[in-house]
């Protein structure tokens, strides 16, 4: 079964709890905070999200805030996480083939629906292997280990 760890800060953690629902019997959900929608700063659960990805004890993540983009800048922070900020469906379908993003991340204001596309595409999409993707994000790895 495939494992996912899913993330949000306070503004998307009904978002995060609608998805834990629909998505709980199909996957095997780490839930990594927050519990509440009590303010957080949203660096804590991006990298414990971003280390668990990082560390290989899940196969991807999803990350929610207000925006979606503070939460992925923080992701990224994390060695061997591509967090993707995507808006729909085909953003996280093309992240994954060519980028081989391992988090996605989106706005609290995402509909259920739609995020429950941007995360089947996300998961369902297979990096393509291409040598010209391959080499760009063989230069990220680099760049991070200097």
């Amino acid at each position: 079964m495939i494992k996912i760890g899913i993330t949000s800060d306070h503004r998307g953690y009904t978002l995060k709890e609608q998805i834990i629902d629909k998505l709980i019997n199909k996957y095997d959900i780490t839930d990594c905070g927050t519990t509440s929608s009590e303010s957080v700063d949203y660096p804590d659960f991006a990298f414990k999200l971003g280390n668990l990805v990082a560390d290989k004890d899940i196969d991807f993540g999803i990350a929610i805030c207000g925006s979606g983009i503070g939460i992925s800048i923080a992701c990224n922070k994390v060695k061997k996480v591509r967090c993707a900020k995507v808006s729909n469906k085909e953003e996280a379908k093309i992240t994954r083939n060519d980028n081989d993003a391992n988090i996605v991340a989106f706005s609290a204001n995402t509909s259920l629906k739609d995020a429950l596309e941007i995360i089947d595409n996300f998961i369902n999409t297979p990096f393509s292997n291409e040598t010209r993707h391959q080499k760009r994000i063989d230069k990220i790895t680099e760049y991070e280990e200097q």
